[in-house]
């Protein structure tokens, strides 16, 4: 009964527009007033979820990101990947997916990549011919990217949900694999449909325009190998290396680019602090959550009604899969990490998988349902800036999807492409 009031109380929340933090926390409110639990256990929950000394490297990701988008990176990143592969049919489909994997790398946020990237390419793909559904469609999926390939926030709140038992390093680098083998599944799609539809080619401008549009985009370009290789070496943990990634980021954009204004920077930071607001109260408010399933046995019982319907581990990891990818479609990624982490990280440790794999596992499926309706606030916004309604964004969208997927599949069964390289590490 307790339970059927814990999932009533989030379920009608979210239904009646509750934001999900909110929804969180009314549903353990009254879960603690059926238990007859203090509710100063509940604040206790909600002050040690947000106590975490990894949690504050996320405010930094998210302004050096914030930075970036300000800046004047992306429009670097965007002639860089023009000039290395602009000149294929359907050439700028190419360049979008490209720039995603460059932009992601550094802002590892897929709602900012695509607000960025959508702005600047957008425009140039219709003047050059290419359908509005095509230019969204291409926008939107290679978002996912912002979350897969570091450095990510995403990922520092699967490791604090995990129990801190999961490294934020090796989940850096193992999200590296996965993220360029989605890139490729989606530039190869792309590539496809441009062709199919007669996209035209953009001319070469040659080795000299690419070498100069490198050096120019490199300045960019070093804030994620400040922060990846900082913690990476080991010379800086990841609070500190997101606090150098955004000193660099201020420098860069001020006095390298010249491109940061005052109203510019205040615009940044207004955008990072209310982004970092809505990430911290969803984290307090999910681990009194979490305190609730706990009780209530979620975990065990999720893995027991699991392991009923199938004892084939292959079986029960598309099972987990397709839950993700439902959940995803219909809740708010951060919510998700935090409440789904210590649900289905017991099941698949059960069946051997290492969490890190989990961890990229989990980024790739929410990362899909920031794309996918009635909640892909990716989707919205590209939408938004590409001026076109959902409804004709998702009616051949579908291509791109199965790209994805493709991808999630190859990364669930071959541990090779996210264990390779912190295997190296290690």
């Amino acid at each position: 009964m307790g339970l059927t009031i814990l999932f009533g109380i989030f379920a009608l929340g979210l239904l009646t527009g509750m934001p999900v933090a909110f929804a969180l926390g009314l549903a353990t409110v009254g879960g603690f007033v059926y238990e007859g639990l203090p509710l100063l256990i509940g604040f206790q929950r909600i002050l040690s979820g947000v106590s975490v000394f990894s949690l504050l490297a996320i405010p930094f990701f998210i302004f050096a990101g914030e930075l970036m988008l300000q800046g004047g990176i992306a429009g670097r990143l965007v002639r860089l990947a023009s000039s290395a592969v602009g000149w294929m049919r359907g050439g700028l489909g190419l360049v979008n997916v490209s720039s995603s994997m460059l932009f992601g790398g550094i802002s590892g946020s897929a709602v900012a990549d695509t607000s960025a990237l959508g702005s600047i390419l957008m425009p140039v793909m219709k003047e050059k011919g290419y359908d509005a559904d095509y230019a969204v469609n291409v926008t939107v999926s290679s978002s996912i990217a912002g979350v897969v390939i570091p450095p990510s926030h995403n990922m520092i709140l699967f490791a604090v949900a995990s129990g801190g038992g999961v490294s934020v390093s090796s989940l850096f680098i193992a999200g590296v694999l996965p993220g360029i083998l989605m890139c490729l599944c989606l530039g190869l799609v792309a590539w496809i449909i441009a062709v199919r539809r007669g996209y035209p080619a953009e001319p070469f401008p040659g080795f000299k325009s690419l070498a100069v549009s490198t050096v120019v985009a490199l300045p960019g370009l070093m804030t994620a190998i400040i922060i990846v290789g900082g913690v990476l070496s080991g010379v800086m943990t990841v609070t500190e290396s997101g606090a150098f990634g955004a000193i660099w980021a201020i420098l860069v954009t001020v006095f390298v680019y010249r491109e940061l204004t005052w109203p510019k920077f205040v615009r940044a930071v207004t955008q990072a602090v209310r982004t970092t607001s809505l990430v911290m109260i969803l984290v307090a408010t999910a681990s009194s959550f979490a305190y609730l399933l706990a009780l209530y046995r979620v975990p065990d019982l999720l893995a027991e009604s699991v392991t009923t319907l199938s004892d084939n581990p292959l079986v029960i990891l598309l099972m987990l899969n397709v839950i993700l990818l439902l959940l995803g479609m219909i809740m708010d990624m951060a919510a998700l990490i935090l409440i789904c982490t210590p649900i289905f990280l017991p099941v698949v440790t059960d069946l051997g998988m290492d969490p890190l794999q989990f961890g990229v596992i989990l980024m790739m499926n929410l990362g899909l349902g920031l794309c996918t309706p009635p909640v892909g606030a990716c989707l919205f916004v590209g939408c938004v800036v590409g001026n076109i309604r959902i409804e004709e964004a998702v009616r051949t969208i579908w291509p791109f999807y199965l790209a994805i997927l493709a991808a999630l599949m190859l990364v669930t069964y071959v541990p090779f492409f996210s264990m390779y390289l912190p295997g190296l590490i290690d």
